[in-house]
């Protein structure tokens, strides 16, 4: 099962990406800041980051720039999830190694497009009738 870390400062984000998220088969962990994020990823790097920019003692993009220093911290699909839908935060956030940028609010069928553009989820190809 494929693992993702929610890093959003509000709970109720949380709680509807982590039911988003399961409903998908991810094993979900959770964040309420970057500091506390990176404490995650040095104990088992995950598949993938659900990220939120805007949070207190670090934000998204210091937690972003952080990981993709760290061993293995390469690895994971980092998809900025954020109300921050400015060009300039976009290209930051992609230059430091973000995979995909949502804004929010965010549904299912948008997590699941962006977790598929970026090869967490296999692509679900029409059934033939």
């Amino acid at each position: 099962m494929k693992t993702c870390l929610v890093v959003d400062d509000s709970s109720v984000v949380r709680k509807i990406a982590r039911r988003i998220l399961e409903g998908m088969d991810f094993s979900v962990v959770e964040a309420e800041d970057g500091a506390k994020a990176l404490e995650v990823c040095k104990r088992a790097m995950p598949d993938a980051v659900l990220l939120d920019w805007n949070m207190p003692v670090m934000d998204g993009f210091e937690f972003l720039v952080q990981l993709r220093r760290m061993p293995g911290g390469d690895a994971p699909k980092v998809v900025f999830c954020t109300t921050e839908n400015g060009i300039d935060h976009i290209s930051r956030a992609l230059h430091a190694g973000a995979n995909e940028y949502i804004m929010k609010p965010f549904d299912k069928e948008i997590v699941t497009a962006k977790f598929q553009e970026v090869g967490l989820l296999a692509l679900e190809l029409p059934s033939e009738a």
